[in-house]
């Protein structure tokens, strides 16, 4: 059993999981290795590594420039596999989910980067432009190496596409549904958590798996609300922000630190 599928078994028993977002190389490889594990003390139980891409079309502005300063600052896929391989090395009970978009894998190369995702110890890879349809090679070779798959659903998802996601994780290889709180990119406002976490609820119960919620997720107010229903809460947003507007790593270490304590608490409260 994978960390990742630890944590979110522990969800049965009443910790609902806490994912943090990085975009790895933001502001730097090194502090990304250190904000990480400031939000592994702080209580995140997952954390997604952000691969930086020039592209990010799912992504609204924040993460977009935390994108361009990494890839500024020498990031990629490569060096986001390498930053895993250290944070698996320092916090072996944590999930990592490796998070991005699917042309670097592309480029990459799809068996390549299963397998050094593997030896660097992610649980899991996230593609959010590749459909569910479109998953099965990757899934297949993610799978015999020991690595999940995670999909994502959306308000506007069709009952096909729930069924095309509960066809594909019949290979037992989907540790959880990544449930989008709203349509549109991320970091948008008035995101109605609760209503949000109500239908992550109804989503595992037609697929029988864990659903966390992300997009907008950035108090402990949202957080418990979106966790009252759901298996856990995705924030990304909020944190890029902090990094963005903290003037020193010193700074950045600690009002991300707060944040996700903050969260957590959230979360926390959900589950009591």
């Amino acid at each position: 059993m994978t960390p990742l599928e630890r944590v979110m078994r522990r969800g049965a028993g009443g910790r609902k999981a806490l994912v943090a977002y990085l975009c790895v190389g933001d502001p730097s490889l090194e502090e990304s290795l250190e904000l990480a594990r400031a939000c592994v003390r702080a209580g995140a139980d997952v954390l997604e590594l952000g691969v930086p891409f020039s592209d990010p079309t799912a992504d609204g502005p924040a993460i977009a420039r935390a994108s361009q300063r990494a890839i500024a600052a020498g990031g990629g896929l490569a060096k986001t596999l390498h930053t895993a391989k250290l944070l698996r090395e320092l916090e072996p009970d944590v999930g990592i989910v490796l998070f991005g978009y699917y042309n670097p894998v592309y480029v990459h190369g799809e068996t390549r980067t299963i397998t050094e995702a593997a030896l660097a110890g992610v649980d899991a890879l996230l593609l959010v432009d590749l459909p569910v349809e479109e998953t099965a090679s990757l899934r297949r070779e993610a799978k015999a190496a020991g690595v999940g798959v995670v999909p994502l659903l959306t308000p506007t998802s069709s009952a096909e596409r729930i069924a095309a996601v509960r066809t594909a994780s019949a290979d037992g290889a989907t540790p959880f549904v990544y449930y989008v709180s709203v349509t549109g990119v991320t970091g948008v406002a008035g995101v109605d958590a609760g209503q949000a976490g109500d239908r992550a609820a109804a989503i595992r119960t037609e697929l029988g798996l864990p659903v966390v919620v992300g997009f907008g997720i950035d108090s402990a107010d949202k957080a418990r609300a979106a966790a009252t229903h759901a298996d856990g809460v995705v924030a990304g947003t909020a944190i890029v922000r902090l990094i963005e507007d903290g003037k020193t790593p010193k700074d950045r270490l600690s009002a991300v630190e707060q944040l996700v304590r903050e969260l957590r608490a959230g979360v926390d409260a959900a589950s009591s």
